[in-house]
This record gives structure tokens, sequence and C-alpha cells, in this order.
């Protein structure tokens, strides 16, 4: 099984404080797939969770990656690994179709490019403690009084991901607010500063922390630039990574259990093993099934 090496461009710091950036990953296989099919309206986050701790075999010195040390790392960390894990699957090579976003257009478009073409920016200050300092304007006043300029924060992760995704999906401005007093850590003398104090921040001052994390953390830009080909405007689109993936790896229990019964019939192997390939293996072995037992009968 190949594996795939990589470079977080944030980093996992462990309990001891030490920076661990260099990662190892095997390719998705059958068990995910078998994940998939049976888990395919869940929340993207807690799925992206377990297949992280499935597939990266290290991170650093560090052996493999545990759901809890997921939920840790930073949210650009796991599209990162998403990318390198769809890379180690299926190759770096996509082809997808979208809809012109032009509403008087909506022609669907083929679209064609490299994962090695998205730029990924690392972080330069790996924190994970970041203090930014607020103009006079959006200092914070509170019942300690004021005005307070210094912030602390920390940034985004997956378990943030996860205990905010069922309220994004249908308010999405609260779980940002939410989000945010979960990552602030200090706001002047107040540590952990309290729902009701982070509700009561002016526009400028939220506006000035959000812009201070976008510019501590690590990024994928993801979004694709063209020309529609039939109305011949230009256009700009996020890539759904996390829903290519998904997409591209989910298959439906029926053909998932027919390709198993197929290759355990031929080759006797028990249906743990057939799981552990990744689509490409056990796909190129039922070809070669498919061309023997051809050629016998043209042999008759």
């Amino acid at each position: 099984m190949r594996q795939t090496n990589g470079l977080l461009p944030g980093g996992y710091i462990d309990e001891q404080g030490r920076l661990h950036c260099e990662v190892e990953l095997a390719p998705l296989s059958g068990h995910e797939e078998e994940l998939l099919a049976a888990h395919g309206h869940a929340p993207g986050a807690p799925l992206v969770t377990t297949l992280l701790s499935r597939c990266v075999r290290r991170v650093g010195s560090l052996g493999p990656l545990s759901e809890a040390s997921a939920r840790r790392l930073l949210v650009a960390d796991r599209q990162y690994l998403l990318l390198k894990l769809r890379e180690a699957t299926f190759g770096s090579h996509v082809r997808s179709s979208i809809a012109c976003p032009w509403p008087d257009c909506r022609q669907r478009i083929d679209v064609a490019f490299s994962l090695d073409a998205i730029p990924i920016t690392a972080s330069a200050d790996k924190g994970p403690r970041y203090i930014t300092q607020l103009s006079p304007e959006a200092a914070v006043c509170d019942v300690q009084g004021g005005p307070h300029s210094e912030v602390a924060f920390r940034l985004p992760n997956g378990g943030d991901q996860e205990a905010l995704a069922e309220l994004a999906a249908h308010n999405e401005a609260r779980a940002l607010t939410l989000l945010l007093q979960r990552c602030l850590l200090q706001i002047g003398p107040v540590a952990q500063p309290p729902l009701a104090l982070v509700e009561q921040l002016s526009p400028l001052a939220r506006l000035e922390i959000e812009r201070a994390m976008q510019a501590a953390a690590p990024s994928l830009d993801l979004t694709m630039d063209s020309t529609c080909p039939e109305c011949g405007r230009a256009y700009s689109v996020p890539f759904d990574l996390q829903g290519c993936l998904f997409g591209e790896l989910r298959v439906s229990h029926d053909l998932l259990y027919r390709e198993v019964h197929y290759l355990a019939y031929h080759y006797h192997w028990s249906e743990h093993e057939i799981l552990a390939f990744s689509r490409e293996k056990r796909r190129r072995y039922i070809e070669v099934l498919a061309d023997e037992i051809e050629r016998l009968n043209h042999g008759r």
C-alpha cells in the first residue's frame, strides 16, 4: 500500500507543547467506503475526524492519529489532510462539473485541474496562543472597567467544527458567535470570556478580531476562477473539497458488497482482507478476473 507524505501548514502541537508538521497517510480503503455508505447523511465534520484517525499513520514523531488528536487539528490542516487523502486514493487530477453561477446562464461546465495547483499558505506563527491589539474605537468595556484593547485567541479546530455543525446548518450567525467565544482566550483581564461579553462586542471589535484570526491562520485557497464557455463571463466559485472526496468515495452498500463477494468467491479472501484494499486495487483485481474469465470462455 503506497504511503503519501506531507507537511501540515499549521502543525499539530502535542500536550508537551512540541510542534509536529510532517505527516504520513495511507490511501482510503473499502472500510472507509463502507463507513460512508452507512453514514452518508451524517454531519461532515465527525466523518472527517473518523477518516483522518483511520488513515493518518504518523504525525511528526507521534504514531497514528487518534480521533481526539484529529479534533485538535486546525481547520486548514484537516482540509490539507483531506487533499492529501484524495491524492493518495485517486491521484492529483480532478474532473468535475459545476453550474455557471450567473443566474441568467446556469450552464453546466466541465472543469479539470490538479490538486497541486491549489495554493497553500502556512502559518508563520504556530501559536497556539495569539495576541492582537484592538483599535481605540474597538476597545472593549465590561463590568471590570476598561477599555480593554488586548485580546488573546486560538484558532478554530476540528472539535469546534463538530460542536457547531448542526447549529451552523440552520443558524450560521449564531454558530459564528459561539465559535468566537470558543476561540477567545482572554479579553483584557477577563479569561475565558463568557458568552454575554462576546455578544456585547461591537461589530468593529468582532471585525478586527476575525481579521487577526484570519491573518494568523494557515489556509488553502479553494476558490476556482475561470470563464464560462457558454456566456463568456468570468466567475469565481468555491471548490468543495470535502464534498468532492466524499462523493467520489461514496458507493452503495449493494455495489460494494457485490465487489467483495466477487473477489471472495474467486480468490477466497475474507471480507476484512478485501475491504482493506483501496478501490483502485480492488477494481484492478476485478478487471484481471473479468479478462481471465473472458479468455477462458473464448477458448472453449
